[in-house]
């Protein structure tokens, strides 16, 4: 899939290693390497989402239409599809946008 960034902070968190290390830790930092790979090798949403590892799933309420995947808990990379139509049709969102790297509970 093609990745896009809210912003041009989590895309640098995103894309280079040492800040990531900088705002999350090691741990973290090295798992976000790893999703990050992991969504842009998965051909569509679908295909991220019967990932074991990740476990990509979508949340609901006051986030609905956002998800995400795990890195160390309690953090979170949180994504929305990028869709044209409305409708979030898994097979067919081959873009997303990362929105943040957050502990929402």
């Amino acid at each position: 899939m093609y990745i896009r960034f809210i912003n041009n902070k989590i895309r640098k968190v995103c894309e280079t290693h040492s800040v990531a290390v900088r705002r999350l830790g090691l741990r973290n930092a090295d798992l976000l390497v790893q999703r990050i790979t992991e969504i842009e090798a998965a051909d569509n949403l679908q295909i991220l989402r019967a990932l074991p590892a990740p476990r990509c799933h979508p949340l609901s309420g006051d986030r609905n239409g956002q998800y995400v995947v795990d890195l160390v808990h309690p953090k979170r990379l949180v994504f929305l599809p990028a869709t044209e139509l409305g409708q979030i049709i898994e097979n067919l969102i081959t873009e997303v946008i990362i929105l943040e790297i957050v502990d929402y509970h």
